[in-house]
């Protein structure tokens, strides 16, 4: 068994290095990279390997990297080890995994045992392992908890972007009095008229900006998630 390791801080690789030795006596190579370029390289001269991955990198970030090599190979079994559990993140990961990959996003802070036993778990017996505070990030993505559904979560990134009403309406193939109410449908959720006051009222807040303050506050949205969007912004710009 080989496992490749992608991250960018070298005492969490070595860290990881370890982990990977004792969890899984099975393998017999590990590969590290630092950072996601070099993963993507490294996935596609090993193609038998599963992945251990951070999520913020330099150069090109975890979700990105991940992106690539389940598009080549869609089976590949990886573990997102990360500090963070924004919703954001969360978000991007769950938007890329294929149909039936076994995957697994764990925390930094979980214990030693909690990361030995998800690399047994995702490597070994194929099962997904996501820690509690992930999952329950990921139910309220899929709106089970009072969440943002995927379509106006995409409007909140697209206001994010800058795009007008109308561009909004014509990128994402709704009608204009679709888009909105899923505005109003988006400030309700994320209380822009509660924390504006009276004051949206008399034009000393812009509700529009208000909206990504309050998403960046929240940690629905950050940096990777608004250049992975900028990208795709860019595809249907040059697509039209």
């Amino acid at each position: 068994m080989k496992v490749l390791i992608v991250e960018d801080d070298p005492l969490h690789r070595s860290y990881l290095h370890e982990a990977v030795n004792a969890a899984l006596p099975e393998c017999d190579t590990v590969i590290e990279a630092e950072n996601g370029t070099a993963g993507e390289k490294l996935a596609r001269d090993h193609k038998s390997a599963h992945i251990v991955m951070d999520l913020q990198m330099a150069n090109r970030n975890g979700i990105e990297a991940a992106r690539t090599i389940w598009k080549e190979r869609p089976e590949t079994r990886i573990l997102f080890w990360s500090n963070y559990s924004d919703e954001a993140y969360v978000r991007g990961v769950s938007r890329i995994v294929p149909d039936g990959a076994a995957y697994g996003y764990v925390l930094k802070s979980a214990s030693d045992e909690r990361l030995k036993l998800a690399l047994r778990s995702i490597f070994i017996e194929s099962q997904c392992v996501i820690d509690r505070e992930v999952r329950g990030l990921q139910q309220k993505s899929l709106g089970q908890t009072n969440g943002f559904t995927d379509s106006e979560y995409e409007i909140l990134v697209d206001i994010a972007l800058g795009l007008t009403d109308r561009a909004i309406a014509k990128r994402r193939s709704l009608s204009l009095r679709s888009v909105q109410n899923r505005l109003q449908q988006l400030y309700d959720k994320l209380d822009v008229y509660q924390s504006a006051g009276d004051d949206h009222e008399d034009g000393r807040f812009n509700l529009r900006a208000r909206a990504v303050t309050v998403a960046f506050l929240r940690k629905l949205l950050n940096y990777s998630a608004l250049e992975r969007a900028e990208a795709e912004l860019q595809e249907w710009l040059e697509g039209k």
